[in-house]
């Protein structure tokens, strides 16, 4: 992309600009934000591409998303912005680039950000070129994204492996993902704690395939009306054995008590036991045995 495009600032309408690449924020940092611009103001316009519509112009948001939403959390209506030209393309690789620049990568974040490049056409080196990253890696990224390794991306991402390793997993079958490891550990790119972790990621993947599990349920996983009835019956009868259970531990604890009460006023019992040092009783059944006689 040309660095030298045509530009000014302009004071323009929050609610005319529209985020064309989103990305969820951490509260924490976006509270920041907010108070940074409330207390001194906006140091630096966002970036935005103005183009016309049937109620007049309106503009994409190229970078500066935080600072715009924080104008919109301190309910400001304008905001300063500088007014470049750029095809949508463009538009949508400059804020790809602004996203891979301004945070810590995650498997998410590069399947948005450098597999969207990818998509559009931009080669390896190009991609490599404008996120500031090695060939090297964004190869690795692309390859990994390509296979669907979303567990060694991330892995990749929090700097457990090296990309690499990941990628040499990635093309071996079991045996050869061993040999990997191995080879791993020779080169000194994997040893103490990052081996491993390294291993355990591999027993996950090979365990619960390379993806990552989310919270959202699939529509397979909806039980029918015919699984409930009989998981309602299923649960009935375990409910209908405890309570027969209750009920028959209940009658032998009666009878065991009545047993005792009738035995203890048997004086040749209690002499005989007196005998025997077994003259103490628990005292959970020395309360039921005087209940029971109380009754």
């Amino acid at each position: 992309m040309d660095e030298h495009l045509d530009q000014n600032v302009e004071m323009i309408p929050v609610a005319k600009i529209t985020v064309i690449n989103p990305r969820v924020r951490n509260q924490r940092v976006f509270k920041e934000i907010v108070d940074s611009i409330a207390e001194v103001g906006l140091k630096k316009p966002i970036t935005v591409t103005r183009h016309d519509d049937t109620d007049g112009p309106r503009y994409d948001l190229v970078c500066g998303q935080g600072r715009l939403e924080a104008f919109q959390a301190l309910g400001q209506t304008m905001i300063p912005a500088l007014v470049v030209e750029a095809d949508a393309q463009e538009r949508m690789v400059k804020s790809l680039v602004e996203n891979c620049a301004r945070r810590l990568h995650q498997a998410i974040d590069l399947l948005h950000d450098i597999g969207g490049m990818k998509r559009r056409g931009y080669t390896e080196p190009e991609i490599a070129k404008k996120t500031g990253l090695t060939v090297e890696y964004v190869r690795g990224v692309v390859r990994l994204l390509e296979k669907g390794e979303l567990r060694l991306l991330r892995a990749v991402e929090s700097g457990q492996i090296p990309v690499s390793v990941a990628v040499e997993i990635a093309e071996a079958d079991d045996v050869g993902v061993q040999a990997a490891l191995q080879q791993a550990y020779e080169k000194n790119l994997l040893r103490g704690r990052k081996l491993l972790i390294a291993k355990r990621l591999v027993e996950n993947r090979s365990r619960r395939g390379k993806g990552l599990r989310t919270h959202a349920p699939s529509r397979k996983d909806v039980p029918s009306t015919d699984a409930l009835v009989r998981a309602y019956r299923d649960d009935t009868e375990r409910k209908r054995l405890l309570v027969r259970k209750a009920n028959a531990t209940r009658n032998r604890l009666l009878f065991m008590t009545e047993a005792f009460r009738q035995l203890l006023h048997d004086e040749n019992f209690v002499t005989l036991l007196r005998a025997e040092d077994l003259d103490t009783i628990p005292r959970n059944l020395v309360s039921r045995i005087q209940r029971a006689e109380v009754s």
